[in-house]
């Protein structure tokens, strides 16, 4: 056979490392394209000019950008056949992507775990993603219910003990970041990391109808080949599931209204896709403020967020029984840079 169906539960091997193709070298029209898809407008990946003024070369790509670049690539070794992406820990940005660069992922096995229905099991992977110079510019793991393609397997059990948060003191600052003469105005707010208080609500106002042919570009856009974003004949439903990276995006783009100096994200430390999102969905989000950090670059400070993603209403996150409510999307919890 030429083609190839996808790896189903028990084909992964607990340690197993797996190159992933294809290279992609980025640029300009990426940034276009993402900026068109979501309403993304933060000033250090919008203007050169700005850029620069902050201690940069000048304006390197969106940070999710490169997180959705690296993500797709691993989609046809670790999720063509998965029923759905569940979460993420230990993530962390560690060099801008500039125009011109070119991306790779490379992802390791570290846990396997059958489920209750014997149906599905448990894929945990860490994923890196590499420049053109072999250095990694973005690593996170992520966990996925992925399909058996027998029920009757013998596949070991390993859960890994991941992180609940990335140290603050190990964020990677992008070299020569100075926010000491940060412009206020033309970033759009004038709210800084001391204006920020830990257990405050920011409900972000506006919101974003999801459309099935803006999902299925931008998913394309990322080369993210998962059936579930496509085939209509892949759920029982017959409805397409978004792509959980679009509602990320969705979401960090509606917080610039409240957050529009929360510059670069450099950190994922968790993250949930409590509820799938489908097209016709109106997308609202809101953050909560979790905790600040002191960083070592001149006027520039840490937050640490939760980004809600929502049908509902702005604070509303879990019922009485501890589950989300049926209208969160998504739970992101995640470190940005902003202004002192």
């Amino acid at each position: 056979m030429k083609t190839g169906p996808g790896r189903f539960f028990e084909d992964y091997r607990l340690g197993e490392v797996i190159a992933h193709a294809v290279p992609r070298t980025v640029g300009a029209g990426e940034r276009a394209l993402y900026h068109a898809l979501y309403p993304a407008r933060g000033a250090v990946h919008s203007s050169d000019e700005f850029a620069r003024s902050v201690g940069l070369a000048a304006s390197p790509l969106d940070d999710l950008i490169a997180f959705h670049m690296v993500f797709g690539k691993t989609v046809p070794d670790i999720s063509l056949n998965a029923v759905a992406n569940l979460g993420y820990a230990e993530g962390r940005w560690l060099k801008p992507v500039w125009p011109g660069d070119t991306l790779r992922a490379v992802s390791e096995v570290i846990g396997l775990k059958e489920t209750s229905s014997g149906a599905t099991g448990l894929v945990w992977v860490r994923t890196r993603g590499l420049d053109q110079r072999g250095e990694v510019v973005v690593e996170y793991v992520r966990w996925v219910m992925v399909r058996k393609r027998r029920r009757e397997v013998d596949v070991p059990v390993h859960v890994p003990e991941l992180a609940p948060v990335v140290a603050p003191e190990t964020l990677v600052v992008p070299e020569g970041l100075d926010f000491s003469r940060y412009d206020f105005a033309l970033a759009g707010e004038r709210h800084r990391w001391g204006d920020y208080r830990p257990g405050e609500i920011i409900d972000h106002v506006d919101a974003v109808t999801v459309e099935e042919a803006e999902h299925m570009l931008a998913t394309r856009l990322w080369q993210n080949t998962s059936k579930v974003h496509f085939d209509v004949g892949q759920r029982e439903d017959g409805r397409r599931l978004i792509y959980g990276g679009h509602v990320i995006s969705l979401a960090r783009a509606l917080s610039f209204n409240g957050l529009a100096n929360a510059q670069f994200i450099v950190a994922l430390n968790g993250g949930a896709h409590a509820n799938p999102c489908f097209a016709g969905d109106t997308v609202r989000a809101w953050t909560e403020v979790l905790d600040r950090a002191e960083v070592a670059a001149p006027g520039v400070g840490a937050l640490r967020l939760r980004l809600v993603a929502t049908r509902g209403e702005a604070g509303a996150l879990r019922g009485a029984d501890g589950k989300y409510l049926p209208e969160v999307l998504l739970d992101l919890d995640y470190w940005a840079l902003v202004p002192t």
